[in-house]
């Protein structure tokens, strides 16, 4: 279900139609004073939820956090301070987490670039998922290789997978032009 926000309102109405229907739940971290900049307010907002949902039933591996990533053109600290909501959301509320990823580089130039940086940082920090853009190739690619520094592709199969027959390529290209250079 999308989604469910720290709002009383919101909580009573939304979490008993998720706990019928044995539905998961994405929990947005805002509440009636809306979107703290401070993240621990976004993390006790994020806790609430997670306690009331427990309190429908629901459990915490159904709730998926969005820890509300905000633009860091606008907020200096706003990449530190999703990270450290992220490691916190993992670590002491066991949550999977997910975000719109692109919000981080909202207003900036090259928000490819960003985006690039923010997805393995946030990948270590305990992101389970990422609303983003799978066409952007430096994002994806910085994706797969946070994957294979993580572990989370086994012997980099799916890494070589991708880039074997492109590096192959890219060696067959460089011969051809040393041999026409010799000749």
């Amino acid at each position: 279900v999308n989604s469910v926000t720290g709002e009383d309102e919101r909580l009573e109405s939304v979490l008993p139609l998720v706990a019928k229907h044995g539905a998961a739940v994405v929990a947005i971290s805002n509440d009636e004073t809306g979107i703290s900049e401070d993240p621990d307010v976004r993390f006790e907002v994020a806790k609430k939820i997670v306690e009331r949902a427990a309190d429908h039933g629901i459990s915490h591996k159904d709730i998926l956090v969005d820890p509300l990533v905000m633009p860091i053109g606008a907020i200096n600290s706003a990449g530190k301070q999703v990270i450290h909501l992220l490691r916190r959301l993992r670590e002491e509320l066991k949550v999977n987490t997910t975000c719109g990823a692109s919000n981080v580089s909202f207003g900036l130039p090259h928000r490819n670039g960003i985006n690039a940086a923010f997805l393995p940082m946030a990948m270590a920090a305990g992101m389970t998922s990422a609303i983003t853009n799978p066409l952007h190739p430096e994002v994806m690619q910085a994706v797969m290789g946070a994957d294979v520094m993580m572990g989370n592709d086994p012997n980099c199969a799916r890494w070589i997978a991708k880039y074997r027959d492109q590096a192959s390529l890219e060696g067959a290209r460089r011969d051809r032009g040393r041999r026409r250079r010799s000749a």
